[in-house]
């Protein structure tokens, strides 16, 4: 459907229920900010059977900031996705016993794909909780500043296949791909750094043929920031729009991937058209994997000491900063025509729809001053995200996305994007011709709001 006419019936096809602190102060008002981070590593009994270990330790680190009429979270937890029961219960517990309100909380995942989907539960939710009241507990007189640099890192990941010709996995230099890290620090009144929160575009997927838990780039990043500063700052990774953005160099998985479709392949299992599962089909002992698996280990690194040291950088380089915050917080939720797909296929060929139940997105906004932190509970096209920060009255913009839960619409391609035969719009719930300009216009129609 066109944009023109999917705007002339949006109030039929865009149901939404906002919600925010509209009663909040808007005068800028001294803040306090306080920081933690609280191991969430599994026991290895824990973990399902695919999963062989831990390659490196995952954590909940959370930022929590008061202007001493209200206060806002920031939190960043190394796992896959979190999905909307864990994000009900901790928001609405940080707000009834914490005083944060729903409306002024961020909470993000990593998007690791080295972690198990659900894992921790209840004691999950308990230790999310915990870096939150202990973030709370340290505030202390601060500054907030900002800036932004670039990694070249990431890589549009939708190409045409040069000996198939049809739409597949792999790097596209040429494909849209926003490089910006936005990065907001946190510092008390002489200087010293309390923590730093982070935007980049990329999926967290280097090691997710290791079957072990690892925090993969975002861990390694946040890692390496922390042991900079003698581990006396807190570094929060967040997701911005990556729903088709790659590791720039993602080679040894596309060779463990055709490792695996050939093991299965010999037992008489077709899966060259699906991701492979997990668990099966590489013997470590073979020295070529090994030696794939301990190059993914070290490009996981490697990008984390890289997009590390970007942050690093602008934090530097930040000369303005500001004691005074006004905070604003407001969310809403719009509803969009579903699909159903009828065949299968990972990608390079048509999909095959009916109509499905409605699509629900949660969007927000969460306002430090002019910072604009725009949230989207779903796996966000790259030029949506550009678009929006074209269109944002706030020049401090960023997208952060897997953010306050999770949709039931699996990616969000931007409207071009519907053209091709790539596994994120083929498997995507939407119809074309309505998700873009729904997120863009809504996050607008929020920031409006807050003004």
């Amino acid at each position: 459907m066109k944009t023109n006419n999917f705007l002339s019936i949006l109030p039929v096809l865009i149901l939404c229920n906002t919600f925010g602190c509209f009663a909040q102060n808007k005068q800028p008002n001294e803040i306090k900010a306080g920081a933690a981070k609280v191991n969430i590593t599994p026991d290895k009994n824990e973990l399902p059977k695919n999963y062989l270990g831990i390659n490196d330790s995952i954590y909940c680190r959370s930022i929590v900031v008061d202007n001493g009429i209200t206060s806002a979270a920031l939190i960043t937890v190394d796992v896959g996705m979190v999905g909307d029961p864990t994000w009900k219960k901790v928001s609405q517990r940080v707000e009834k016993e914490l005083g944060i309100p729903t409306a002024n909380i961020v909470l993000t995942a990593i998007h690791t794909h080295s972690v198990p989907f659900n894992v921790g539960g209840e004691k999950l939710e308990q230790k999310i909780f915990a870096s939150v009241k202990e973030a709370k507990a340290k505030l202390q007189p601060a500054r907030i500043g900002y800036g932004t640099g670039v990694s070249y890192i990431n890589v549009n990941r939708n190409i045409i296949d040069p000996q198939t010709r049809r739409w597949w996995e792999g790097p596209n230099y040429d494909g849209p791909s926003d490089k910006t890290v936005a990065v907001v620090t946190f510092e008390c009144l002489d200087g010293t750094p309390i923590a730093v929160y982070y935007n980049y575009s990329m999926h967290a997927v280097i090691l997710g043929q290791l079957d072990m838990v690892s925090g993969d780039v975002p861990g390694a990043a946040s890692r390496y920031i922390e042991d900079s500063y003698d581990n006396k700052i807190v570094a929060l990774w967040s997701t911005g729009a990556e729903g088709d953005q790659d590791p720039i160099y993602f080679q040894q998985t596309y060779d463990l991937r055709e490792i695996r479709i050939k093991e299965y392949a010999k037992r008489g299992e077709d899966i060259s058209n699906a991701m492979p599962p997990g668990g099966t089909g590489l013997d470590r002992n073979n020295p070529t994997i090994a030696k794939l698996m301990n190059q993914q280990k070290e490009i996981a690194q490697s990008m984390g000491v890289l997009l590390g040291e970007e942050v690093k950088h602008v934090m530097r380089n930040i000369s303005r900063t500001e004691n005074k915050a006004t905070i604003l917080g407001i969310q809403k939720m719009v509803t969009m025509p579903g699909r159903k797909r009828t065949n299968t296929g990972r990608a390079g060929f048509p999909g095959t729809y009916t109509d499905g139940d409605s699509v629900t997105i949660r969007l927000g906004v969460l306002r430090l001053n002019d910072i604009a932190f725009c949230s989207v509970n779903a796996e966000v096209f790259n030029p949506i995200g550009q678009q929006l920060k074209k269109e944002s009255p706030f020049a401090r913009t960023m997208m952060v996305t897997i953010a306050n839960g999770s949709a039931n619409s699996g990616y969000i391609p931007n409207d071009a994007a519907f053209g091709t035969y790539t596994f994120e719009v083929l498997s995507s719930r939407l119809k074309p011709g309505y998700a873009e300009r729904a997120i863009i216009d809504g996050i607008l129609d929020l920031m409006e709001k807050l003004k």
